[in-house]
């Protein structure tokens, strides 16, 4: 019923009747009122005046309301090193900047992505709602709707599965993880043709699903995470084992991820194996501490643009008026992005990115903030350079 009721207060209806649930997850909403009955009586007595308002709210007042329960399965505490790493995916979750990681096996891909989650705010009131009516359309159960969503599809999902569809259209893995994140491990062992339809998506945060009988559009706006391997062997970057592909097959490779989707990602992110001499527990930072920058750094942005919009998903115009470059900065990213390339959008998200450094900074965008935002974009083509130099 939780869509219906979330339907009918953006349709403008002030009083719905609901049937009485113990479970319901509301108590009540703004701008609407909710009148829970036990049975038909009850609403020919209300139209009557006989059922005081009085009842309504001791009905109201009644439905379980759960306190938000904060656990989460991975710290950042608990990784050791990668402190570059735990930067960049801080800032990502600080802006909702989707992040690229390439890497050898056991270099901690899947487990700093496992991680992200614990650094991410607590879901507002409405965001709650969306997600709660997406997993109840779905027939899903989602544990605690207060934490942000966390979905992992497999590399051999269909495409239904993770757009979403079906004769009766329901959501897919993008919707799934609205408000949350989407995690796509060995992104570039997915099918190619199902990667290029998370392109909608990505830009628009929603999918809109078409088919004889009707149109559904469903909210898909997520922090998408990929993780893939350097090369055909996973070897390349290796401290311990040497790369046998040449230059065409590592190029081949990368390309099974279109351009068009890498264009897209924010955030990219080459690590290595970490080395266990000489790291502590004790050196690393709590997720809890990550958090509240974090938090404190998306408070602003809400602050900036009157909405719970993100760095990431606000307009070309509102990036261009809060992150003015001087002279300087300006032929900076000019250089750069001749240098490597790179697209109008490139140089938007870098402008993006270099916002939520200063946010999570406390200051005005700088250039020590526009220089950090364009390696974490180039840091990709320069290993391209190389290897094609070797």
């Amino acid at each position: 019923m939780l869509p219906a009721v979330l339907a009918a207060q953006k349709e403008g209806f002030s009083i719905l009747y609901l049937p009485w649930i113990d479970n319901f997850p509301l108590k009540q909403m703004k701008g609407i009122e909710l009148r829970f009955v036990r049975s038909l009586s009850d609403v020919i007595e209300s139209f009557s005046g006989q059922l005081t308002a009085f009842s309504f709210d001791s009905f109201s007042m009644s439905v379980a309301s759960y306190p938000p329960i904060i656990t989460y399965d991975k710290d950042f505490k608990s990784i050791i090193g990668h402190r570059k790493e735990k930067k960049a995916l801080e800032i990502a979750a600080a802006g909702g900047h989707h992040v690229l990681m390439s890497g050898p096996p056991g270099c901690g891909r899947s487990l700093l992505a496992e991680t992200v989650p614990s650094i991410l705010p607590l879901l507002t009131q409405d965001a709650q709602y969306e997600v709660m009516s997406i997993y109840q359309l779905s027939g899903l159960i989602n544990q605690n709707y207060h934490l942000a969503p966390f979905r992992n599809p497999h590399h051999s999902s269909s495409a239904v599965s993770l757009i979403g569809g079906g004769s009766n259209p329901k959501p897919g893995e993008v919707s799934l993880a609205h408000c949350g994140v989407l995690f796509l491990d060995e992104m570039a062992e997915f099918p190619k043709r199902t990667l290029d339809m998370l392109r909608q998506p990505i830009e628009t945060g929603k999918v809109t699903i078409s088919r004889a009988a009707s149109t559904v559009t469903y909210p898909a706006r997520f922090l998408m995470l990929g993780a893939m391997n350097p090369c055909p062997s996973r070897n390349l970057g290796s401290r311990h084992l040497y790369c046998t592909c040449t230059p065409k097959q590592i190029t081949a490779y990368s390309n099974r991820v279109s351009g068009p989707i890498q264009d897209r990602m924010d955030i990219i992110i080459n690590l290595q194996s970490e080395s266990l001499d000489g790291k502590s527990h004790e050196e690393n930072e709590a997720s809890q501490s990550i958090r509240t920058r974090v938090s404190s750094a998306r408070q602003k942005q809400y602050d900036r643009y009157g909405s719970d919009i993100t760095n990431a998903i606000a307009s070309p115009e509102l990036i261009m008026e809060s992150c003015e470059l001087d002279l300087d900065q300006q032929k900076m990213l000019q250089q750069w992005s001749s240098k490597y390339n790179w697209s109008t959008r490139v140089q938007m998200k870098i402008r993006r990115i270099a916002l939520t450094i200063s946010d999570l900074n406390e200051s005005k965008v700088t250039s020590e903030a526009l220089w950090e935002a364009m390696t974490m974009r180039c840091t990709n083509q320069e290993n391209k350079s190389k290897t094609m130099v070797r």
